[in-house]
């Protein structure tokens, strides 16, 4: 009989684990169910596709300026007012259900920290090749940083070393103890606890892995490359970038794809993804890709002969707009995971930011030659100095990573400094939206499931 693992009976889905009410925390015995004791059964729960490399959160996605809903189309959206609330940066835009935007981040967690208990029992009796148990613990180190993140990049404020001591932070559980409750912590614990669980990651993990659901060495080092960017510790992300990049470097050439008829991706792990992480369907299920139409002025920015153009964008409604077609999971569902192309754009960026002109073109162009047409030869861009080679990675940065997830951490980190910051506007029914750069907007408010049953102190407006 298949084998059945108390993660399951503990029901998610009803369950916030950071709850304090002990209502919420009850877990009835039942002997069919069996607790992890092996090494085998740990790779078995990091092996949890539909829970560790799926439905992760989409309001980052849904808050960025990637898209727009057309007014023709606002009508059939308007109906579900909590993400309409998110879309238009309303202040008082609330998840009134912890959901897939709080429990799913944290079920990951919940997973990893149970892997991480059971390698140190099996650690402590030598039963089990220490090779082994790196390699989960390594694994389960990553996917609780990349939780962790992903929950920052929503739920706490932009990093700055000035207030990361004050501001508040996320929750970081370092138990499987559904009875603990967490505090916020500050901004600065939270992002010290995610590079340290990446590094030692990155020390424990495989070069080479069997599929890219699973972390390797260059996921780990790709995910530190993303999370000091996100922290503007440029001189950091450009040392992680190098050592994804040394791992694996490969570019996927566009010139070489084909279409299916909806995608020009015929697999979900192509060539460039070091990790495979994708989002919840809420953001197509609601902005399905018939009503997403592409941010005109960004597709104002793909050059004639740019690949990109087809491969990513398709006018699916035959009205004039154009909708993504894009996803690395080679679907209609988002992909948010880690892909070389990502990597290359923030080594480039970190180089200019060092005042390495040079580097910086010459990772630009690396990708940009695999991304243009070969009707005609690839003509290189050029840059006058670090500052216009910055100026020109970060518009391609823009272009290359389309509704990857990233866009709303890019516009959190760049508005800190008046050159790079950007005033957000949508307009429906002729009512005019805006978020200025560095508003507290930037930050989401913590689900109302989640404030009602605890003490949590809820993010300011």
């Amino acid at each position: 009989m298949k084998r059945k693992y108390l993660f399951i009976l503990m029901a998610y889905s009803t369950i916030n684990p950071l709850l304090s009410c002990k209502k919420y925390l009850d877990i009835v015995e039942n002997p069919a169910y069996v607790t992890i004791t092996t090494a085998s059964d740990c790779q078995l729960l990091l092996d949890d596709y539909g829970t560790m490399n799926t439905s992760y959160p989409s309001d980052m996605l849904i808050s960025s300026d990637d898209y727009f809903i057309a007014d023709k189309d606002y009508g059939t959206v308007a109906g579900n007012t909590e993400s309409l609330g998110v879309y238009q940066w309303d202040k008082n835009a609330i998840r009134a259900s912890a959901g897939a935007t709080w429990q799913q981040p944290y079920k990951v967690v919940f997973q990893t920290n149970l892997v991480l208990e059971q390698v140190d029992k099996l650690r402590k009796d030598n039963s089990t090749a220490a090779s082994v148990l790196d390699g989960l613990e390594g694994e389960a180190l990553f996917y609780r940083a990349g939780s962790f993140w992903l929950l920052a990049q929503m739920y706490a404020h932009p990093y700055q070393p000035s207030s990361a001591n004050s501001d508040p932070g996320i929750p970081l559980r370092f138990t499987s103890d559904l009875n603990e409750v967490t505090t916020r912590g500050t901004v600065k614990t939270t992002y010290d606890q995610i590079t340290s669980d990446l590094q030692k990651a990155a020390t424990l993990l495989p070069v080479q892995v069997p599929v890219v659901s699973r972390p390797g060495q260059a996921a780990a080092y790709a995910m530190l490359a993303r999370c000091y960017l996100s922290m503007s510790d440029y001189s950091n992300a450009l040392t992680s970038a190098g050592q994804a990049l040394a791992i694996n470097d490969t570019l996927l050439d566009y010139n070489t794809l084909s279409s299916n008829g909806s995608s020009y991706f015929q697999s979900k792990f192509n060539s460039e993804v070091l990790f495979q992480t994708v989002a919840t369907e809420d953001y197509y299920g609601l902005f399905s890709n018939q009503y997403v139409d592409i941010n005109l002025d960004l597709l104002a920015t793909y050059a004639g002969n740019d690949l990109r153009n087809q491969v990513f964008f398709k006018d699916l409604n035959a009205d004039g707009y154009l909708q993504f077609i894009g996803s690395y999971d080679a679907s209609s569902t988002l992909f948010i995971g880690l892909a070389t192309d990502e990597v290359y754009l923030t080594r480039a960026e970190c180089y200019a930011r060092a005042g390495n002109t040079a580097m910086a073109m010459a990772d630009l162009n690396k990708l940009l030659k695999n991304r243009f047409s070969n009707a005609t030869p690839y003509v290189e861009l050029v840059a006058t100095d670090a500052d216009d080679a910055l100026a020109k990675i970060l518009v391609e940065r823009r272009k290359e990573l389309v509704l990857r997830g990233l866009r709303w951490t890019d516009l959190r980190r760049l508005n800190l400094d008046s050159k790079t910051a950007t005033t957000l506007t949508r307009t429906n029914n002729g009512i005019t939206y805006t978020l200025p750069p560095n508003d507290l907007r930037y930050t989401l408010l913590i689900p109302q499931e989640v404030i009602s049953n605890s003490s949590m102190a809820q993010n300011p407006r």
